[in-house]
């Protein structure tokens, strides 16, 4: 039988500062193989068939961490967003950016995100959606205010609004819903990740801090998720 893949698997890319503490390292090395961990998963999820990809990379709570974690972070991220997003481009994968840019976020990673865009978009391998400074429930906020004042401008009326139409005014709305949703490092949690999207999306939590992921685990994920039986609220398709 035929493994079914999904169409989109999000990751929410937990553990790396307790990875270091394990390991007798300093916080700042958990992250630094946190990265290295994404881009080998990213690769090895967008080979294996499925088409989009999104990473949980930095929360709009992440900013309560200490400055100089949230300092080392913001370098990590400007080397990423320059380096690695041109050997995506070379790999045919199309790049996007969910969350806010205009709170906290410095001009040199919202530039560099821009550009990241606009180099990827045209790029037909695959697409990666990195969820920065991103909070689930201040999507759903900012998606109503684009609602309420096309409202208000008369464009729209009240009765207009369903479920459609909030989807629509999402980040980057061309995204399809969750079909598979991973966390690592044992918590059990969304915290906050793609909540409109995570509605009927499959679940599943891995023990394995997320610096350890490689590629048996990207084929432990898709053997799960094809043994699951999606129903979508309605019967069994068993």
């Amino acid at each position: 039988m035929k493994k079914k893949i999904p169409k989109h698997i999000g990751y929410i890319v937990d553990g790396n500062r307790r990875w270091a503490k394990a390991k007798g390292l300093k916080t700042v090395e958990g992250h630094k193989a946190g990265f290295e961990a994404l881009k080998d998963v990213v690769k090895f999820t967008h080979e294996k068939g499925v088409d989009f990809v999104s990473a949980y990379i930095f929360s709009t709570e992440n900013w309560n961490r200490t400055a100089e974690e949230v300092g080392y972070l913001m370098k990590l991220f400007e080397t990423y967003f320059d380096k690695e997003i041109k050997q995506l481009h070379k790999d045919n994968i199309k790049v996007l950016f969910s969350g806010n840019r205009t709170q906290k976020v410095s001009k040199k990673i919202v530039q560099l995100m821009n550009e990241a865009e606009e180099l990827t978009a045209k790029n037909t391998g695959g697409t990666l959606c990195l969820c920065f400074n991103y909070g689930g429930q201040l999507e759903i906020v900012e998606a109503v205010k684009k609602i309420a004042n096309k409202v208000a401008e008369g464009l729209i009326s009240p009765e207009d609004i369903d479920s459609r139409l909030i989807f629509d005014n999402l980040y980057h709305p061309e995204v399809p819903a969750l079909d598979l949703m991973v966390r690592t490092s044992g918590e059990q949690r969304i915290s906050n990740f793609q909540l409109w999207r995570v509605a009927y999306s499959e679940l599943l939590f891995l023990d394995k801090a997320w610096p350890d992921m490689d590629e048996s685990d990207v084929d432990y994920i898709l053997d799960q998720y094809s043994k699951r039986d999606r129903r979508m609220g309605g019967d069994s398709k068993k």
